[in-house]
């Protein structure tokens, strides 16, 4: 085995897992990494991609109570309904837009300039949003309508712009339409399951004859990295938002896609281009 590819796999992993849940876009991050590791070709494209697997399936064990309850009730009570139609609503925009325009996207977004750029501007987004007065109509998931679902939905749309964020748009997007932290925070995880399961295995799909049985020991390392990473940045976000807005996050931004664009400017990093 190769143990480089393997220190590359458990990098890759952690940064996945700590990046996909927080407002900061783990996409725009394993891009990044993912150059700066050299490991950015089709075959490291598809590893970023797979390895999403391990930190949606944290967020299903974080939430499996509510998650098998839903499942139970679905048919026989409003609120289950409710829950999983408010789901299937968020979910259509960027399942379509994904579906039409994806290919473009990565040929022209999924390099290093234009996520900086998208995370600098994101993060100016993050502050005007924690500037403006927040008025909560919506304390909880289950108060949600559809309106509020579509409304998220469309915002989730931005995320398929690398380095944008979509739990960032999704969170961010919740609190503009009247949600409360702690509900924008859940119904951006809960919708997270939906798309990120689709996205990966139309990925993995797509790309099956690129996978090797000799790569399986490398993603699985990039996978339970991925997974536990996750358990903890999901635990820690949630605690986080009741006491805290997104402010940090923001800053955390604004500094890193400068320093991106500085070395670039600069000469210091020999950033790959479109």
């Amino acid at each position: 085995m190769d143990w480089l590819l393997v220190l590359k796999a458990l990098i890759l992993g952690i940064v996945e897992g700590l990046t996909e849940f927080l407002p900061v876009s783990s996409t725009g991050h394993l891009i990044l990494v993912g150059d700066l590791l050299n490991f950015n070709d089709e075959k490291g494209k598809v590893f970023t991609i797979l390895i999403q697997l391990g930190a949606i399936l944290a967020v299903c064990w974080e939430y499996r109570a509510r998650i098998g309850s839903v499942i139970r009730q679905i048919g026989s009570s409003k609120d289950a309904n409710r829950f999983v139609l408010n789901l299937f609503i968020a979910f259509l925009p960027a399942a379509i837009l994904g579906l039409l325009f994806i290919k473009t996207i990565k040929h022209y977004l999924f390099h290093p300039i234009p996520v900086a750029l998208a995370l600098i501007i994101g993060g100016f987004l993050i502050l005007w949003a924690e500037r403006r007065k927040h008025v909560i109509d919506v304390d909880r998931v289950d108060d949600m309508d559809w309106k509020h679902a579509l409304k998220i939905g469309l915002m989730q749309c931005l995320a398929l712009i690398p380095g944008t964020s979509r739990s960032g748009a999704t969170i961010i997007g919740g609190l503009f339409f009247g949600l409360s932290r702690k509900a924008a925070t859940e119904f951006s995880f809960f919708l997270a399951i939906p798309i990120m399961f689709a996205a990966t295995f139309y990925d993995v799909y797509k790309h099956r004859d690129i996978l090797q049985f000799n790569d399986m020991g490398v993603f699985l390392v990039g996978f339970v990295a991925s997974f536990i990473s996750a358990l903890i940045a999901v635990r820690g976000l949630l605690r986080f938002v009741s006491h805290h807005d997104f402010t940090v996050f923001a800053w955390y931004r604004i500094g890193f896609g400068a320093i991106v664009l500085a070395t670039a400017y600069s000469g210091m990093v020999e950033w790959s281009a479109p």
